[in-house]
C-alpha cells in the first residue's frame, strides 16, 4: 500500500476502536498510539535497510514524546491501533496481524538471551487488555482476546478468551465478532467458574445422599414389622 493510504487506514482504525474519537484533527494531533506507530514504520523502515542505529534513535524519539517503547524490529501489519498506550512495550521478534487492538501498559517481552524468535506472535484481530503481559515466543491465535492483568506464557488457540495468572484460557474455538465487546470487566472469571462447578458437585451428592437415606428408611421400615413377629409365624399367619 501507498503512504497515504496506509495513513488513512491507522486513521480510520481509530474511529472504528474509540468511541471518543470525533474528528481527524484531533486524532491526528492527540493520539499518541497513532503517533507511535507511525513513528515505528519509519523506524523499522530504516532498520530493514540496516540502518540501525538510526532505526533505534527514531524509536527512542518515540518512546520520549508517546511513553511507548516498539523496537524497530518489531513487525506489525495494518489497522494496528494502541488505545491511551503509556507503557506499552513491544519487544524486538514481536510479530503482530492485522487489526490488532491494544490497551495501556501491555507488554510483549522476551524471555531468552539468545539472538533468536523470542518475543510473542499476535495473529489478526486479536485484543489485548490493559495491563496484560504476553511472554516468549508463543503464539495468539486469529480472533483472541486476553483480559486486563493476565499474564500468557503459552499459546492459545483462535478465537480464544485468555485470564488470569498465568493465564487461562476459558473459551475457545468458537467464533466472535471481531472487537464486538470490548467491556473488560465481563471477561470469564476462572476461579468464580471453578468454585461455582464445586458447589454444583456439592449439591448433587447432598441430593444423593438424601435419596439414599430415604431408600434406607424404606428399607427399614419394611424390615421392622417382620422383626416383631413370634418366632416360626409368618406375615400370611
Amino acid at each position: 500500500m501507498g503512504l497515504i493510504s496506509t495513513i488513512r487506514e491507522d486513521i480510520q482504525a481509530v474511529f472504528d476502536r474509540d468511541p471518543a474519537a470525533r474528528t481527524t484533527v484531533e486524532v491526528v494531533l492527540a493520539y499518541p498510539g497513532l503517533h507511535a506507530i507511525w513513528w515505528h514504520r519509519a523506524a523499522h523502515w530504516l532498520w530493514m535497510r540496516e540502518l540501525k542505529l538510526l532505526g533505534r534513535m527514531v524509536s527512542e524519539l518515540s518512546r520520549f514524546l508517546t511513553g511507548i517503547e516498539i523496537h524497530p524490529g518489531a513487525k506489525i501489519g495494518r489497522r494496528f491501533f494502541i488505545d491511551h498506550g503509556m507503557g506499552v512495550v513491544i519487544g524486538e521478534t514481536a510479530e503482530i496481524g492485522d487489526d490488532v487492538l491494544l490497551y495501556q501498559g501491555v507488554t510483549l517481552g522476551g524471555t531468552s538471551l539468545r539472538k533468536e524468535k523470542r518475543h510473542p506472535t499476535i495473529e489478526d484481530h486479536v485484543m489485548i487488555s490493559a495491563g496484560a503481559a504476553v511472554i516468549g515466543p508463543v503464539t495468539i491465535g486469529h480472533g483472541s482476546r486476553i483480559g486486563a492483568g493476565a499474564v500468557v506464557v503459552s499459546s492459545a488457540p483462535p478465537y480464544s478468551t485468555i485470564v488470569g495468572i498465568p493465564g487461562k484460557i476459558v473459551e475457545g474455538d468458537r467464533p466472535q465478532s471481531d472487537f464486538a465487546d470490548l467491556d473488560h470487566a465481563r471477561l470469564p472469571d476462572p476461579v468464580a467458574r471453578a468454585m461455582q462447578n464445586l458447589v454444583d458437585k456439592l449439591n448433587q451428592l447432598n441430593i444423593r445422599m438424601e435419596e439414599m437415606e430415604d431408600r434406607q428408611n424404606c428399607l427399614e421400615d419394611k424390615v421392622a414389622p417382620a422383626a416383631h413377629l413370634p418366632n416360626g409365624a409368618s406375615r400370611e399367619s
